[in-house]
């Protein structure tokens, strides 16, 4: 089953590449293949969340397609926005269902994984209403410790959110052929979700010699326009199947309960604080200011400056920037637990750096805490200084959500 032809003449590009001494060139194919998308059919899931979005399309209503990730969600390596896969997933709606008008919401934010999008989820994209999301973790998660917790979340936040979305997972994968899918696809498996994988359509004929993997990859994890094409053509591909076998006479039926937890609710109830929202119980010279990634958050290059917070949940974490440049480091404790240092240095040069995520605290009683923050006086030796830039405090295990 092929996606529709006015979709994939929007994301046909052919890439070649050179080998030693000079064979002749190995070019990708421009769109996957039907057995090879078939092997990316991780799940087919149960469609039913789905159907009721294809539906509404069919009626010509407004259809918001939302999307959530890392920064090959947000379209790094893209050429431009239109050859980003969201941007091509949401024109398979409107050229399928030309009569309703689709909004796409594109949540994605460059490296950030699951553990900081339960903390996003809600207002970058629930706020949005969505009527069919796809969810994109399956690189930016790797090596992350709590992932069945903070991907679990992510997913209870979305299906319980009042619009009652589609869902759909979407794996990517490291030039290695490495992602979290092993870890997170118990999680889609519970929920019924269809998931597609852009791994396993196309790694094994890259491990088979047919096209070299930077072919469809622009660095070690980023698409290049083809490899954005190719996830949006498994996207399409779920979904093009979903649509050829709904009824005729279709009616939307009741939606099954969410089930119980499969790991843990606790990232499906979570509180994003920036000094946006939050005022701290104490302050001793931090100020505000707008950090990369999460907007407005707090900053200090003293040392022994303090923070305190009331917060309340059963985790307690904080987001801060990790870059190459004069960071120093700071001593966090919630209540009087033992306190843990935090390095704001990062030896590797990403440019602005990226927002961290780190526990402070964790399996803590419900109910307030406090957080207690310093400044110290002590840095990497390759830091000519104490700047510290904390971007939110992030709270799971909230007790006001419900989902």
């Amino acid at each position: 089953m092929m996606i529709s032809g006015l979709v994939i003449s929007l994301f046909m590009q052919t890439f070649t590449i050179a080998a030693e001494p000079a064979p002749p060139q190995v070019a990708a194919p421009q769109a996957l293949s039907p057995a090879a998308c078939e092997r990316g059919v991780v799940d087919p899931g149960n469609p039913a969340r789905i159907e009721r979005a294809m539906a509404k399309a069919m009626r010509g209503e407004r259809v918001v397609v939302g999307v959530i990730g890392g920064s090959i969600t947000e379209g790094g390596a893209a050429s431009d926005v239109e050859h980003r896969w969201a941007s091509l997933v949401a024109q398979w709606w409107r050229t399928t269902f030309p009569q309703a008008t689709i909004e796409l919401v594109n949540a994605g934010l460059g490296a950030t994984g699951s553990d900081i999008g339960s903390g996003r989820v809600g207002s970058k994209l629930l706020a949005h209403n969505p009527d069919f999301v796809v969810v994109e973790f399956g690189v930016n998660d790797s090596g992350k410790p709590h992932v069945h917790e903070t991907y679990e979340g992510v997913i209870r936040q979305i299906m319980a959110s009042p619009s009652q979305p589609g869902v759909m997972i979407l794996y990517t994968m490291h030039e290695t052929g490495a992602n979290e899918q092993d870890k997170q696809e118990p999680v889609g498996k519970h929920y019924g979700i269809p998931m597609v994988s852009f791994r396993d359509a196309a790694y094994p004929d890259i491990q088979a010699g047919l096209y070299p993997v930077s072919a469809v990859l622009a660095d070690a994890v980023h698409p290049n326009d083809l490899g954005h094409a190719y996830c949006a053509q498994m996207v399409c591909y779920m979904l093009e199947r979903i649509r050829s076998q709904m009824p005729k006479d279709y009616k939307p039926a009741g939606l099954a309960a969410i089930p119980a937890p499969l790991f843990s609710d606790e990232y499906a109830r979570t509180a994003l604080h920036t000094s946006e929202n939050c005022t701290p119980k104490s302050n001793h010279g931090w100020k505000a200011l707008d950090t990369p990634y999460l907007g407005p958050g707090w900053e200090s290059n003293t040392s022994g400056s303090e923070l305190e917070f009331s917060v309340e949940g059963t985790t307690v974490a904080l987001i801060y920037q990790y870059k190459k440049d004069d960071m120093g480091r700071i001593e966090a404790k919630v209540d009087d637990g033992e306190p843990v240092v935090f390095d704001g240095y990062y030896k590797d040069d990403w440019g602005t750096g990226y927002a961290r995520f780190v526990v402070v605290g964790e399996e803590l009683a419900p109910g307030p805490h406090t957080l207690h923050i310093r400044l110290l006086d002590t840095r990497d030796e390759a830091s000519k200084g104490n700047l510290f830039r904390i971007c939110a405090v992030l709270c799971a295990g909230v007790p006001s959500k419900t989902p």
